[in-house]
């Protein structure tokens, strides 16, 4: 066991997040999402699972671990509802008040249609499954970089 480490966060998807770099992209998908055919087309090649645990719970612990980009206007991103893309149901919203609380201020998810959405997926990183049952628990993070407390603005990343 690690001290200061979310438990969910198990050896392989540690890995994973550490070997990603600026830019990079994780997805988090609901039980619904065809994560093993998604994640064979991804860099890591294989699918991540943390199977015992919703999506907003599993939002909090990577994100207990990786910031999010803030060089692009839109870090985090949600699957539409086919139909209704302004629309955002409960696991969404839930997920939404994660990411706030992890970036410390409103970070908003842009909206992916579906499709698109899976294309973005095939090319992330890696793909997290989880135990998220219900519709629209998918989500895609972009991974920033961690400045060292003392840099210099636009300085050294550690």
């Amino acid at each position: 066991m690690l001290k200061n480490i979310d438990p969910l966060l198990n050896a392989d998807i540690l890995y994973a997040l550490v070997a990603m770099g600026h830019g990079d992209d994780v997805v988090i998908c609901d039980a619904h999402f065809p994560a093993d055919s998604v994640a064979r087309e991804t860099v890591l090649g294989k699918v991540l699972r943390i199977d015992g645990a919703s999506a907003p719970r599993v939002v909090r612990a990577v994100l207990s671990v990786m910031p999010l980009d803030t060089f692009v206007d839109d870090p985090a991103g949600r699957m539409e509802i086919v139909g209704d893309a302004s629309t955002l149901p409960a696991v969404q919203r839930e997920a939404q008040r994660e990411v706030d609380e992890a970036e410390g201020n409103s970070t908003p998810f842009a909206p992916i249609e579906r499709f698109a959405f899976y294309e973005r997926a095939k090319r992330a990183y890696c793909v997290i499954a989880t135990g998220e049952a219900r519709g629209y628990g998918c989500f895609i993070f972009k991974k920033g970089v961690q400045l060292a407390p003392d840099a210099p603005e636009g300085g050294t990343p550690r």
